[in-house]
């Protein structure tokens, strides 16, 4: 759930070719690409053809940059991203020199990413978290993760707009909007929302403008707009992917993590992107503990597998419940074990995650820009304040900024209310919580609807939510794997696989055969509005 909602309550199935190492089968064998072809297409698909000498990272990044030009600046007008990297071109070209002399870095060499645009680049880029406070304002260096996405060969094409400040700014904001990016779209129904935070990047994925996208999470801000968008995306346990350079909420429950239109190409950028950084302390316990997830992506991970369906996370809405129940079926089929439960004591920590989140995020924003932004006009949250009352009319519209001003009134991180909050935190969620259930029923995995469908976006009440099962995972720092379920109304709805701590590999290989079992997902067609006709 996002911050304000925890507050209130065809190409061939060929084996694909990287360096001399070969790949498993692309995981849209069988499935349709969508109206953009090759655009469509997974990792594995365009490596192949790369391999095959078919495609160039120079034309491929080409014909992405013309997709964003016609569907995103025109047309439909998605508004999914924020800015295009003016070097794209010129990095393709460098990739495919390398390839021409034999030097394949791994699977993503060439492979167009977008990164949202709270992720630093040190390049000619901005790094924002869509606040016109920080409009022009060139990291000092490159954040952990896009030092590894570059090292791995990846085309960093451009940033995609998000809700201004992770959604951390209003009790009653709009999900995907922000001072700089202005809206996004859902391209399933350009006028219901994307949910959020990462809104341009489930938005941009889900339309076909780049090949992979990072979004970052809090609580819902990656599983959410990836569900809402048809989209698999990976939340991983806090300290497998670093937060170093990232613009942050809380670096108690803060992550990077995948949104990509398959299982695959998600744990293809997960394994890109994880890694051990000196500068962010908390991933020396992920040592050992990540890797190289491609082994995981082998069919007949279900078989066997206990799995908790978390009850309590259901009747939310009739339709959405029908298609999960149809997904458990689908479980059932390819051999798991389903054990009806709960997940306990989710309701303990609701007061208690937002009091933390408004205690980490003043300290650790001024922590960020005096690193990262030492040149930015703002410095810390009394800056930012001041800038958004100063330019009421750009950035302050819509809605307000309540939790910049509560987060601004807190303490400091040794404030016994703080650490108070945050024992609490751990205890629920971990504890007596995640940790407690998977236990008494020996379970592999908890499954649950990620979320309801897309709702109409709504400039004057705000967002309308109906619910979520982001928050066991978020707050217990836990994996939280989201995969397309199936349509309510022609709009997209996801089953979300959540585990204990560094599961990742497991949970890939469930969430792995329950996609190639199904196949749910299907491109966007840019509809103005939903059809009640749609199933």
């Amino acid at each position: 759930m996002d911050r304000r909602d925890f507050v209130r309550i065809g190409l061939a199935a060929g084996a694909a070719v990287s360096g001399n190492r070969v790949l498993a089968a692309p995981a849209t064998a069988g499935a349709k690409l969508g109206p953009g072809g090759i655009l469509d297409a997974g990792v594995l698909e365009q490596q192949q053809m790369m391999e095959a000498g078919k495609l160039t990272s120079h034309a491929l990044t080409s014909q992405y940059l013309a997709r964003i030009k016609s569907i995103d600046k025109s047309g439909p007008r998605l508004n999914a991203i924020i800015e295009i990297n003016p070097e794209a071109l010129k990095i393709a070209l460098e990739m495919d020199r390398e390839r021409n002399l034999k030097r394949v870095r791994g699977p993503l060499h060439g492979i167009p990413v977008l990164l949202k645009d709270n992720i630093a680049t040190a390049d000619r880029m901005s790094t924002t978290a869509g606040s016109l406070a920080l409009s022009g304002v060139r990291a000092a260096r490159d954040a952990h993760v896009t030092a590894q996405l570059r090292a791995a060969g990846a085309v960093i094409i451009g940033k995609t707009n998000l809700s201004e400040w992770a959604n951390m700014r209003s009790t009653h904001s709009v999900s995907g909007w922000s001072g700089r990016g202005g809206l996004t779209l859902n391209p399933y129904a350009l006028d219901r929302n994307c949910s959020g935070s990462s809104s341009g990047s489930g938005a941009a994925i889900a339309a076909g403008l780049a090949t992979l996208a990072v979004g970052t999470e809090t609580d819902g801000s990656i599983v959410s707009p990836a569900s809402i968008c048809g989209l698999v995306g990976i939340k991983p346990t806090l300290g497998l992917v670093s937060r170093s350079g990232i613009i942050p909420i809380a670096h108690s429950q803060d992550t990077a993590g995948p949104m990509a239109r398959s299982v695959a190409d998600a744990a293809l950028m997960l394994s890109a992107m994880a890694g051990v950084d000196a500068n962010d302390p908390v991933t020396k316990e992920s040592a050992g503990k990540g890797g190289d997830y491609r082994a995981a992506l082998e069919k007949g991970g279900l078989k066997g597998k206990r799995i908790g369906v978390a009850r309590n996370f259901f009747g939310r809405n009739d339709d959405l419940d029908a298609v999960i129940e149809k997904a458990l079926l689908a479980l059932k089929a390819q051999g798991a074990v389903l054990v009806d439960t709960e997940v306990p004591n989710v309701g303990k920590y609701d007061d208690s995650e937002t009091e933390v989140l408004l205690y980490e995020f003043k300290a650790d924003l001024a922590a960020y820009l005096k690193e990262y932004a030492p040149n930015a006009p703002v410095s810390n949250m009394a800056d930012v304040i001041a800038f958004n009352e100063k330019n009421k009319q750009r950035e302050l519209p819509y809605f307000g900024q309540e939790y910049l001003v509560r987060s601004q009134e807190k303490g400091g991180l040794d404030t016994p209310a703080y650490r108070e909050a945050l024992a609490n935190n751990h205890r629920y969620s971990r504890a007596e919580g995640i940790d407690q259930v998977m236990k008494e029923h020996r379970l592999d995995a908890l499954v649950a609807p990620t979320g309801g469908p897309a709702w109409l976006t709504d400039f004057i009440n705000g967002d309308h939510y109906t619910g979520s099962f982001s928050s066991p995972a978020a707050v217990a720092g836990y994996p939280h794997i989201t995969v397309p379920a199936g349509y309510v109304h022609g709009l997209p709805v996801g089953l979300s696989f959540v585990g204990a701590a560094y599961s990742e590999a497991s949970l890939i290989r469930m969430a792995y055969s329950y996609e190639q079992a199904t196949l749910h997902r299907r491109a966007p067609q840019f509809p103005a509005s939903v059809s009640l006709a749609a199933r």
